[in-house]
């Protein structure tokens, strides 16, 4: 059939023929913002989409990236935000598929990670819905569905409309607080068979804002606070994984001579051999920590997650003694829903900034002095311990690997709960990744795997490694076929203890202030009887690897060789069965 096309500048060079349908403009509207990949679970109501990346496009820029479920599509886009801070594309199948993948877009929105996902819906309208199929896929508001824990959503009514939609929401998403979008396409947008289309401005003219710099007075006012500190102290949270941004930070905490405290839940954020380095935390401080926190006069906090709950934890006249500056940015994003923005902390100084253009307009406004004495500072190591006879425990693991580990040039993208505190070196933005955001068990293995593949793709040396713990892995393991499928290298451990344990620690508190049998605690929480196995079903997706490994004097060799496999491209994960614990106690003591 002839069509007419006024403008043909819409074409991409890889094509031969201008868009002729309207799922074409969207698969060019993708390519334009430069997505390499495209992660998705098939679903009939984007078929003309599936057809115009695949036929139009080629299947390149973006690349699809096939998932077994919508959840994995949008973990392993988390993955690999967390690791470049630029958004991958996810397609959802309608409004079932849209459900099945909110868990993980509310774990990408805790976490701050930019994304742009898509949906679509059968025709909206009604005379043109097949019957009883496109009606149960057919909502009157789709976007409704994460539109609580999305920064925008949006839902085009023709090609031209889908362009801007797809750059307005890659733009709000890269823009901080960075967050997924929603773009709802239907049905009949995408198979419109185009009789024209305009071209649109050049892409160059879209682009995400500065960040916005503190005013000169607010500046001058953070460093009358610092100045006047005789014990300060800095709470490094949520920043990005520019380099800059790391060496800022070191410079920052020398200038004033404030020690570092980081979080377990955040990413790498301060290097763990610098002097200054005070040691990480989880939710409560404990010890010396706790101490530390207690005994300052300033807190300078770097977007740090729930600073209300962790001032919370000291005295009330040790929080009115103190001074606190907030450099963050995230009141941007709350909202009534969801209570994931924590609670309202006394600050003195908000310094309405990215922690990463925060610092460094401090520093700009200073001259830097030479590196305080603390430089001297010895900093402690994991020294090696033969491991005793019977049964791991998490600690166990937990010094083993961090041993192995560096012999390895390793990016650790997650650790389970009830991880030592301490047990890991951070040098690098790249060290660690962080957790994932909504606390969504089954997110793991998603997210390793967009986090392997964005190490790869940037020809990196380093062996993505994620300690998972088994309910973790249970949940989110058939996303391991994507790893298998693509040849992503990766591995897991998996920290085994047969136990949703945080569950069964809990029936456990309540039976104690209920004055009954904490024997019972462990019914409903225990995954044995039989013992899932892990490798078995690992190797059913594609997967090598060992165990379970049990044995203490296997335990160091058994990590050693899935280090060594993966390091040759393999895709491995070693069982290791623990105790069902956790251990609060910090491998080493920075303070």
């Amino acid at each position: 059939m002839s069509k007419k096309h006024k403008d043909k500048n819409l074409s991409d060079p890889n094509t031969n023929q201008p868009p002729s349908w309207g799922s074409d403009v969207v698969a060019l509207a993708l390519r334009e913002q430069g997505f390499p990949y495209v992660c998705l679970n098939p679903g009939a109501s984007y078929r003309g989409l599936h057809d115009s990346l695949v036929n139009y496009l080629g299947n390149e820029r973006p690349e699809i990236i096939l998932c077994l479920h919508e959840e994995h599509a949008v973990a392993i886009a988390h993955g690999y935000a967390a690791v470049t801070d630029t958004p991958l594309a996810a397609i959802v199948h309608s409004n079932v598929g849209l459900m099945h993948a909110s868990m993980a877009i509310f774990n990408a929105w805790c976490s701050r990670v930019p994304m742009v996902i898509l949906g679509a819906t059968g025709p909206v309208d009604a005379v043109k819905r097949r019957p009883w199929i496109d009606w149960i896929h057919t909502a009157a508001d789709q976007g409704a569905l994460v539109r609580n824990f999305t920064k925008w959503d949006d839902q085009p009514a023709s090609p031209e409309a889908s362009v801007e939609a797809i750059r307005r929401g890659s733009l709000l998403s890269r823009t901080r607080p960075s967050g997924p979008v929603y773009i709802n396409l239907d049905v009949s947008l995408q198979e419109a068979e185009l009789q024209s289309v305009s071209d649109p401005l050049d892409i160059k003219r879209y682009s995400s804002p500065e960040e916005t710099q503190p005013q000169a007075s607010t500046i001058a006012a953070a460093w009358d606070l610092i100045n006047q500190a005789s014990k300060p102290i800095i709470l490094s949270g949520r920043v990005n994984r520019s380099v800059d941004g790391w060496q800022n930070r070191i410079q920052f905490a020398e200038m004033v001579d404030a020690p570092v405290l980081t979080s377990a839940k955040d990413a790498a954020s301060f290097p763990s051999s610098h002097p200054l380095f005070a040691g990480e935390t989880g939710w409560r401080l404990r010890g010396k920590i706790r101490d530390l926190v207690d005994a300052s006069d300033l807190i300078i906090s770097l977007d740090w997650v729930d600073l209300a709950g962790t001032l919370g934890q000291l005295p009330k006249a040790s929080i009115e003694a103190k001074k606190i500056i907030h450099i963050s940015i995230d009141s941007q994003l709350h909202r009534g829903w969801s209570m994931d923005y924590q609670g309202l902390p006394p600050v003195d100084l908000p310094l309405a900034s990215t922690p990463e253009t925060g610092i460094a307009t401090l520093i700009r406004d200073r001259n830097a002095p030479e590196v305080s004495n603390g430089s001297e500072k010895s900093v402690p190591q994991i020294e090696t311990k033969e491991l005793a006879a019977g049964e791991l425990g998490i600690a166990d693991l937990a010094r083993e690997f961090a041993l192995v580990s560096r012999e390895f040039q390793t990016s650790l993208i997650s650790r389970p709960i009830g991880w030592p505190p301490n047990a890991n070196v951070m040098e690098h933005p790249l060290d660690f990744i962080g957790s994932n955001g909504g606390g969504g068990v089954g997110a793991g293995p998603g997210m390793a795997i967009g986090a392997a593949l964005a190490l790869r793709d940037m020809n990196s040396e380093r062996i993505p490694v994620a300690v998972l713990g088994d309910g973790d892995f249970m949940m989110g393991v058939n996303a391991l076929w994507t790893a298998a499928n693509k040849r992503i290298p990766l591995l897991i451990v998996v920290a085994n203890n047969r136990s949703f344990f945080n569950d069964e620690a809990h029936q456990q508190h309540v039976a104690e202030d209920r004055d009954r049998p904490v024997e019972n605690a462990w019914i409903g929480q225990r995954i044995e009887d039989p013992d899932p196995n892990l490798v078995a079903i690992a190797e059913a997706q594609g997967w090598e690897g060992e165990g379970p490994v049990s044995d203490p004097k296997e335990l160091k060799s058994a990590l050693q060789r899935g280090f060594s496999a993966v390091k040759g491209g393999k895709c491995w994960v070693v069982d290791v069965h623990i105790r069902p614990e956790y251990d609060r106690t910090p491998m080493v003591e920075y303070i």
